[in-house]
């Protein structure tokens, strides 16, 4: 007999609208202190990943006519995976994940939190604070200056007025009674529909769940990466698609680009939007991480998309929701975690505090690859286009809300254990190994990420 089924991975596999006997097929081991907190987030992680694999599982049964594998999840997998952005190294070099100007400062009333990893995020926030774009060391101390001479409101509406991105530490209860929290809460944790019509999906006998479908993605660091690493581990063809004059961090996709092959087309570019439109014309899967709205220009929500190709699945992250005052808002990770009361809840009186990982990405984005698997799984029993939508803001709202910690195991932790190396064009890589797992399935990714942007705009062969 396996451990209990959590609460947790229960309620998740619920949320997906799946058969709740194949529970069953779940159990848990492992060492599971690898994510030390003061809220559940070991469960969050276990859960997000037991959902994902169970999917998984679920689709290679339909794939091979077999019953559905068992599913193990390995905590010590589960953790060092989540922490896979701080673990990767390339010839033994690590990535620093966070930029100067990406921290908590103090501010007249409080705590703000800024994020300043992309140069164009930097330069909005110094212009937003009036502050000279100088050395690291200069515009820290500027900044910090600036910051502290105004209430945390003041300089989170200043700085996302200027198009950067700036967040006033908030209490959870604070949270909750706001207009935007309220309507997050309301919301369930992931949100399925059927947007149109189309025949049953005809998936042949493979012996990877994803074999032979083409995932488009349109995501940036690092939930939407998350999620599409997932599903190319699964068998997918994943091809990233992102704007060439948008920076992306290679160190980033040295971590989320596990399987993939990535491109750069510019959509308002005609020649870049008619390759783009060939591309869309034969995917399988569209999944887009970009702030709501940013991409209905293109004709990429689920109802264009319903009318265009018919049967497509479409996956859509968001950081806040797309709903309220908020819904258009940027926002990462460690923004959320301030905003919604996560920053106060691990913190102390003297400062803001912090998860152990970014597990609002890592765990949405395992939602996130689940989703894409159920409605690929209901396609095949009884078609039509689907979509799946989750915003990290109501990921937050779970773990602050709803989790409980679920009865400790061993609480030892060694990530050495759940790290592989491999060449990559950039060196010999080091990475965590996927921790979403059944048995007879795929235990690593068939090929390391390359250099971002630099892979043709096509998709692989039969």
């Amino acid at each position: 007999m396996g451990s209990p089924i959590s609460a947790a991975t229960a309620h998740a596999w619920a949320a997906l609208g799946a058969d709740p006997s194949l529970l069953d097929q779940v159990s848990y081991s492992g060492p599971s202190g690898g994510l030390p907190a003061r809220l559940p987030v070991m469960e969050l992680a276990r859960a997000t990943v037991a959902a994902c694999s169970l999917a998984a599982a679920e689709l290679a049964s339909v794939r091979t006519g077999r019953p559905v594998p068992r599913v193990r999840v390995d905590d010590e997998a589960v953790a060092a995976a989540f922490l896979s952005d701080r673990l990767v190294r390339v010839d033994g070099r690590a990535w620093s994940t966070f930029a100067p100007l990406s921290r908590f400062w103090r501010a007249r009333d409080g705590w703000v939190r800024t994020h300043a990893n992309y140069p164009h995020h930097r330069a909005r926030l110094l212009t937003a604070l009036e502050v000279a774009d100088d050395t690291d060391e200069s515009a820290v101390a500027a900044v910090a200056g600036a910051i502290a001479e105004r209430t945390a409101l003041e300089v989170e509406e200043a700085v996302y007025a200027a198009g950067g991105l700036a967040v006033a530490a908030r209490g959870h209860r604070e949270w909750a009674g706001s207009e935007q929290g309220a309507l997050v809460a309301g919301r369930p944790l992931l949100a399925t529909a059927r947007v149109g019509d189309a025949p049953n999906r005809v998936l042949g006998d493979a012996a990877l769940p994803c074999a032979g479908l083409r995932v488009l993605d349109l995501t940036r660091v690092l939930a939407g990466p998350v999620a599409t690493r997932t599903l190319a581990l699964l068998g997918a063809d994943v091809l990233r698609v992102d704007p060439p004059r948008l920076p992306e961090s290679q160190e980033a996709h040295n971590d989320t680009g596990m399987g993939k092959r990535s491109t750069a087309l510019d959509l308002a570019d005609g020649a870049d939007r008619r390759v783009f439109e060939e591309l869309l014309d034969e995917a399988d899967v569209v999944v887009t991480g970009y702030r709501p709205g940013a991409l209905d220009r293109f004709g990429l929500t689920p109802e264009a998309l319903a009318g265009r190709r018919p049967g497509v699945v479409v996956a859509r992250l968001s950081a806040w929701g797309r709903y309220g005052p908020w819904q258009e808002r940027r926002g990462f990770d460690s923004l959320v975690q301030v905003a919604t009361g996560i920053a106060e809840l691990e913190g102390s009186p003297d400062a803001p505090g912090a998860l152990p990982a970014q597990a609002l990405d890592h765990g949405t984005g395992y939602l996130l690859a689940a989703g894409v698997l159920r409605a690929l799984t209901e396609q095949h029993r009884t078609g039509g286009t689907r979509s799946v939508d989750l915003a990290l803001a109501r990921t937050a709202h779970w773990l602050v809300h709803d989790l409980v910690p679920a009865p400790g195991r061993d609480p030892g932790f060694d990530a050495g254990r759940r790290l592989a190396e491999t060449k990559s064009p950039m060196g010999r890589l080091r990475h965590a190994l996927p921790p979403v797992s059944y048995e007879t399935g795929p235990v690593n990714w068939a090929r390391p990420p390359g250099l971002w942007g630099a892979d043709a705009p096509v998709w692989a062969g039969p």
